[in-house]
C-alpha cells in the first residue's frame, strides 16, 4: 500500500482504516457475539471505517449455510447497532459474511476453516490478513490454539499478519494465568495477542489520559500531597442473568476487580509516558501494578458480600442463592471492596478504595479523587458545616463525563459555605456520541494498535493483587446484603474505621 504522501503519520485526527483482513469468530452464536460483536462490525462499516477488502467468517457447531449465519447477523446487527440502520450499508457487508461449521475438537472442520481463509484472499482480496476473536469459554482456548497451530492459520509472515483476541477472564489465579499466557505465546508472536478488556474502550477510560496529561490545571494536585485517598466504584444493579455456571467458578473479585478496576487503577496512578504509543503506557502501567500493597488487616480491609431477597426499582430481586443454576449453599461473592496502596513517591499513604457488586441501587462506573481539607478555613464553624471534600469524579459509565465538586457561598445576607458541583457531559459538548467499547477495540485489533489492550505481565501483577485475596476469603462466608442497597454493612465500615465514607455516587 503506497501511503499518502501529504499526511503526517502521527496525525491520530483523522480516521484509520485497516489494511484488507478477514475477522474470523469462534463462538459466533454467542451472546457476546449477538449482542456486541457484529453489531460493532456494523457500525464500524456504517462509519467507513472497514477496508473495502473484508471478510466476516464465523465457526460454531450450528449446522448453518452462508445466508443462514448472514441473517443471524443481519437481526444482531439491526437490534444492537449503535449507528442508524442502512440497508445498503449491510447489503455491502452481507456479501461478505461466512459460516464454517463444525466442533473445536474436529480436526476436519479446522481444515475447512483454514481452505476457506485462504480461498478468501483470491476471492475477496484479503491478503492473506487475519484476526481471530476467541468468544469461547477458556477451558476451550488450549484446544482451539493448538488446532490454529497445525492448521498454520496462526503463522504471520512478512506478508501477512495473523493476530488473536483472548477474551476475560485470563485464568483463574496466577499460576493458571501464566499457563494460558505461555500456550498462547507459543501459538501466536507476543505483538500479534490481544488481552480485550472491554473497560479499556470506554471513552471517559481514554479522556482520563487526556485530562491528566494534555492539561496543566490537574497535574500538580495529582499526588499524595493534595488527595486524601481515591475511590474507583463500578455498581451493576442487575444480578447474574444467565451467567450462574460461569459465575459460580469466578466471583465478583476474578470477575471485575482482577481486571477492570485494577486497570482503571493503574491508568489513575500511572505516571506520565514518554510518548503517547502502547509500549510506553502499558510500561507505565506495570509499574504502578507491581506497586500495589495490600493492608495488613484484611480481615477489616478487604471485604467480600452476596446479595439476598430485596427490592430494586420497585421490583423484588431474587437473593443469589435463588438465582437459577445456584448452589442454595453457595458462598461465591457478589461485592468485593478492598483498600489498596500505591507504594510510590506519588501516591504513598494515599488508600485506593476498590468495589464492585451486583443488585446495587443503579449501574454506574466511576473513579473519584478526593482531596484533603483545606489546613486552614478563616470561617467560623457554623459557615462550612455543609462543606466537604474537594472532588474530582470521572464518570466512566453511564453519564460519561467529568464531575468538580468544591465549596461556594451560599447567595444571601449570610455566610454560608456548601458544596456544589460543575458538570462536564460528553453528550452535551460534542455532537458526535461516543463510539461502543468493543466498536474501538475491534477497530485497534484491526489495525494492530495495542495501546489499550493489557499485556502478560500486567495479567500477571494484577493476579499477584488478587490471589492473596481469595487464599483469605477461601471457607468464609460473604456478608450478605439486601438487593438495592450499596453493599454490606462490613464496607462501610472498613472506611469508618479510617474516618472516611463511600462517595454515593
Amino acid at each position: 500500500m503506497i501511503p499518502n504522501p501529504l499526511r503526517d503519520p502521527r496525525d491520530r485526527r483523522l480516521p484509520r482504516v485497516p489494511e484488507p483482513c478477514a475477522l474470523v469468530v469462534f463462538g459466533i452464536t454467542g451472546d457476546l457475539a449477538r449482542k456486541k460483536l457484529l453489531p460493532a462490525v456494523y457500525d464500524l462499516a456504517n462509519r467507513g471505517l472497514l477496508p473495502t477488502n473484508f471478510a466476516l467468517l464465523g465457526f460454531a457447531r450450528r449446522d448453518w449455510e452462508d445466508q443462514d449465519f448472514a441473517e443471524l447477523s443481519r437481526e444482531a446487527a439491526r437490534q444492537h447497532a449503535r449507528t442508524p440502520w442502512r440497508e445498503e450499508v449491510w447489503e455491502r457487508l452481507a456479501g461478505n459474511v461466512h459460516f464454517v461449521q463444525g466442533s473445536f475438537d474436529d480436526d476436519d472442520a479446522f481444515d475447512q476453516l483454514a481452505a476457506t481463509l485462504q480461498d478468501l484472499e483470491g476471492s475477496h482480496g484479503i491478503g492473506g490478513n487475519a484476526a481471530f476473536y476467541l468468544s469461547i469459554p477458556p477451558a476451550m482456548f488450549p484446544t482451539v490454539l493448538k488446532q490454529m497451530e497445525r492448521t498454520g492459520m496462526a503463522d504471520s509472515t512478512p506478508d501477512r499478519w495473523r493476530r488473536v483476541v483472548v477474551e476475560k477472564p485470563f485464568g483463574e489465579d496466577l499460576p493458571s494465568s501464566r499457563e494460558l499466557n505461555e500456550l498462547v505465546d507459543s501459538v501466536f508472536s507476543a505483538q500479534d495477542v490481544f488481552r480485550i478488556d472491554h473497560y479499556l474502550g470506554k471513552e471517559t477510560v481514554q479522556n482520563l489520559l487526556a485530562l491528566r496529561f494534555a492539561n496543566s490545571l490537574f497535574e500538580p494536585i495529582w499526588n499524595a500531597q493534595n488527595v486524601d485517598s481515591v475511590q474507583i466504584t463500578m455498581a451493576e444493579d442487575v444480578g447474574i442473568g444467565g451467567r450462574a455456571q460461569f459465575y459460580e467458578k469466578t466471583g465478583a473479585a476474578r470477575d471485575v476487580l482482577q481486571n477492570h478496576l485494577l486497570q482503571l487503577l493503574a491508568l489513575t496512578a500511572m505516571e506520565e509516558p514518554v510518548e503517547f504509543s502502547a509500549e510506553e503506557i502499558r510500561t507505565e502501567k506495570l509499574k504502578v501494578l507491581r506497586a500495589v500493597s495490600l493492608p495488613d488487616d484484611l480481615e477489616t480491609f478487604a471485604i467480600r458480600g452476596q446479595y439476598e431477597q430485596g427490592w430494586l426499582a420497585g421490583q423484588r430481586a431474587n437473593g443469589y442463592q435463588q438465582e437459577e443454576g445456584v448452589d442454595p449453599e453457595s458462598t461465591t461473592e457478589t461485592f468485593a471492596a478492598v483498600r489498596l496502596g500505591v507504594e510510590t513517591r506519588r501516591w504513598a499513604g494515599v488508600p485506593f478504595y476498590l468495589r464492585t457488586g451486583k443488585r446495587l441501587p443503579r449501574r454506574v462506573t466511576e473513579i473519584a479523587l478526593v482531596f484533603k481539607r483545606a489546613p486552614h478555613l478563616p470561617f467560623a464553624d457554623t459557615d462550612t458545616e455543609e462543606l466537604g471534600n474537594n472532588q474530582l469524579v470521572v464518570r466512566v459509565q453511564p453519564d460519561e463525563g467529568v464531575t468538580l465538586k468544591f465549596g461556594s457561598k451560599v447567595p444571601g445576607s449570610v455566610m454560608e459555605v456548601r458544596d456544589v458541583s460543575m458538570d462536564f457531559l460528553y453528550g452535551e459538548q460534542f455532537t458526535e456520541a461516543s463510539p461502543e467499547a468493543y466498536e474501538r477495540l475491534l477497530l485497534d485489533v484491526l489495525l494492530g494498535d495495542a495501546t489499550l489492550f493489557p499485556r502478560n505481565a500486567e495479567v500477571e501483577a494484577s493476579w499477584a493483587v488478587i490471589d492473596p485475596l481469595e487464599e483469605f476469603w477461601a471457607g468464609t462466608t460473604p456478608h450478605p446484603y439486601r438487593a438495592g442497597e450499596w453493599g454490606p454493612r462490613a464496607a462501610d465500615e472498613m472506611l469508618a474505621a479510617e474516618n472516611r465514607r463511600w462517595r454515593r455516587p
